[in-house]
């Protein structure tokens, strides 16, 4: 009873977790670092959304101070200042509101907002980008599964092809060549387990870290639904990609902040008109002085020259407008590169599935002829292994076309900005 206790409590601790493609998703979309550094940054720059507009809004600041001075004493040094220096202590409150500057600092909030909302563009796209590595590392890890079935299968098959071959031998019925052929094969077929038995765990060591995970894990994974057929016609797939690409609508979003930017910038030039005001009391102090103080005014601040600062300032901001332009053209023709690219890529795998499939029936036709060949005598072991090679392979390229698929599948949709 211990015993099979143990054994018990051993399968519970070893077993692997079952896994979906839709769970894969939504664990990665938990746990990713990408992400939820992408969401920090996102956050971020809404915080310099509310520093600038900050400005829009009155500055209120206390001020207490206490001066000890000398008897008589008087400022001396500095810009025709000879005011006297008297003791008190006081405490009171400045305020600071801006009336206008002509629209500056209403521009440049809509410059930061704009930068915030393409983060926000740019969050998005992280997320489709963290998606894709999941679909890819998912349907590579599910192929590499199917492909060591088909090599544990072979080996079985050509390990009982080997033991019969033996026994005719030994019955002097088969050549020893015939034996060494088998033993060939079954070496082959062996390294071919070893192979893909490496490329299952490389691909969940892949899928894990697409996932979030720190180390390795183990799953049990479920089929994932096979893709639509691809569409006809790539245009209207490059029309629907200019509208819901992430990453294009953080460029426009960066080209509108920087032309927001230009027009602040332009607004350098024009006065600022701010309205101030101070109010305090004064519990100690020279006789000189009053117990309290207030006082209101405006300021209207010129600039007249700077050695041409606010020109330069403001030529650098539309050049950078217009650079941030051309990036956009530049990526609009990029995304439908990108998918056209893809298109091809889903519809050239989508006709592999069917002439795979193809192959693979005249591939066991061959095979069945030429084991039924061998077996009455009528050719040698050479043609046998062959077919069997041949068998293998055109196996594994099906399994392959078809996980293929759903690989490029997921590239066309994270190219259309359909995967977020």
């Amino acid at each position: 009873m211990r015993a099979a206790w143990l054994v018990l409590v051993a399968s519970a601790c070893f077993a692997q977790e079952s896994l979906t493609l839709a769970d894969a998703e939504a664990l990665a979309l938990k746990q990713h670092p990408q992400i939820a550094g992408a969401r920090l940054i996102t956050q971020a720059s809404g915080q310099i959304t509310r520093e600038v507009r900050s400005n829009l809004y009155p500055t209120l600041t206390g001020n207490a101070t206490a001066v000890g001075t000398l008897d008589g004493s008087r400022l001396a040094a500095g810009f025709l200042t000879a005011g006297n220096l008297i003791d008190r202590f006081a405490t009171g409150v400045q305020v600071q509101q801006l009336i206008t500057d002509f629209g500056r600092t209403t521009r440049l909030v809509e410059s930061s907002r704009l930068r915030e909302q393409s983060q926000a563009a740019t969050e998005t796209f992280v997320r489709a980008q963290v998606l894709l590595g999941v679909d890819r590392a998912y349907f590579r890890a599910l192929r590499a599964q199917a492909v060591l079935k088909v090599a544990t299968a072979t080996v079985a098959a050509r390990q009982l092809l080997t033991d019969q071959v033996t026994e005719l031998a030994r019955s002097n019925l088969k050549s020893q060549l015939d034996v060494s052929f088998a033993s060939v094969n079954l070496s082959e077929a062996k390294l071919l387990v070893a192979t893909a038995q490496n490329e299952v765990d490389e691909a969940f060591a892949d899928l894990s870290s697409a996932i979030g995970y720190a180390q390795p894990r183990k799953f049990v994974l479920n089929e994932a639904t096979i893709a639509d057929t691809p569409e006809a016609d790539p245009s209207p797939l490059v029309t629907e990609a200019l509208l819901k690409r992430p990453d294009l609508a953080s460029i426009r979003l960066d080209r509108d902040s920087a032309m927001k930017f230009a027009l602040a910038e332009r607004a350098l030039s024009r006065p600022t008109i701010s309205a101030l005001g101070v109010a305090g009391v004064i519990p100690a102090h020279d006789e000189r002085l009053q117990g309290n103080y207030g006082a209101a005014g405006v300021n209207v601040s010129v600039p007249i020259f700077n050695g041409g600062l606010f020109s330069a300032r403001r030529n650098e901001a539309e050049l950078r407008a217009q650079a941030a332009n051309e990036r956009v053209r530049d990526a609009e023709y990029r995304v439908g590169r990108d998918v056209n690219v893809a298109w091809l890529g889903s519809s050239t795998a989508f006709q592999r599935i069917a002439l795979t499939a193809q192959l693979l029936d005249q591939a066991k036709l061959a095979l069945e002829l030429a084991q039924a060949r061998y077996d009455l005598g009528l050719s040698s072991i050479v043609e046998l292994s062959q077919a069997q090679l041949n068998e293998t392979g055109a196996e594994i390229q099906t399994l392959t076309s078809r996980y293929e698929f759903q690989i490029q599948n997921a590239v066309l949709k994270y190219q259309l900005g359909r995967m977020q």
